[in-house]
């Protein structure tokens, strides 16, 4: 297997209530998306917001489930500064504060908010990890 990740998909509640949420974040949607399911180009990796329901079904396992899904979504930025200015959009948007932006005990700056249906994202500042001139993350060799 190809060391790569193509597709990020949330099952969500509510489409349409995610698809706004996403939308006032700035995020524009693919014209390849549809009714039943919206696509956004995020860097080298498209995102994707389909019913939570349905995409259960379509993997053929169960809905039913909550708490800490064993992951977190992860957006890095160019700056402390805009670690905060991101949180905050984020939560003017509708996404809940779940902690604080903070100096890491590794050095860099951070914090995270949850979307409409309770997935963490991390908003980050790593000094380690520079981004390069389109603005995605660059992990050493």
């Amino acid at each position: 297997m190809k060391q790569a990740i193509s597709f990020i998909t949330l099952g969500v509640a509510n489409l349409a209530h995610s698809r706004a949420f996403y939308a006032a974040l700035g995020w524009r949607e693919s014209s390849g998306s549809q009714d039943a399911v919206a696509f956004y180009s995020a860097g080298t990796v498209a995102f994707a917001l389909f019913p939570r329901e349905a995409l259960a079904h379509d993997a053929g396992v169960s809905a039913a489930g909550s708490g800490f899904p064993g992951f977190t979504l992860a957006y890095n930025v160019a700056s402390a500064a805009e670690v905060e200015t991101t949180i905050n959009d984020a939560v003017a948007a509708g996404g809940t504060l779940v902690k604080n932006p903070e100096t890491a005990a590794w050095g860099g700056f951070r914090g995270y908010f949850a979307d409409p249906d309770g997935f963490l994202w991390e908003v980050c500042w790593n000094p380690f990890f520079p981004l390069d001139d389109n603005g995605f993350i660059r992990l050493p060799e």
